[in-house]
């Protein structure tokens, strides 16, 4: 699993720090989204999905190819 984000579609919501926070944070001054492990192990990989799925920009994409 590589997990992208995209920092200009991020609105700030926050879904994915709540479902993966080993995975995901949000920047103090502006709450966008940053990745902390492009590469999340395989127990956060059901979680890393959640949070994808359920993110109002659509600003994670997943890619199971890698």
């Amino acid at each position: 699993m590589k997990v992208h984000v995209d920092q200009d579609r991020c609105c700030g919501a926050g879904q994915c720090v709540l479902i993966a926070p080993e995975v995901f944070d949000q920047r103090d001054e502006d709450g966008i989204v940053t990745l902390l492990d492009p590469s999340p192990a395989a127990q956060e990989h059901a979680a890393t999905r959640e949070a994808a799925a359920v993110c109002p920009a659509a600003a994670i994409t997943i890619d199971d190819d890698e």
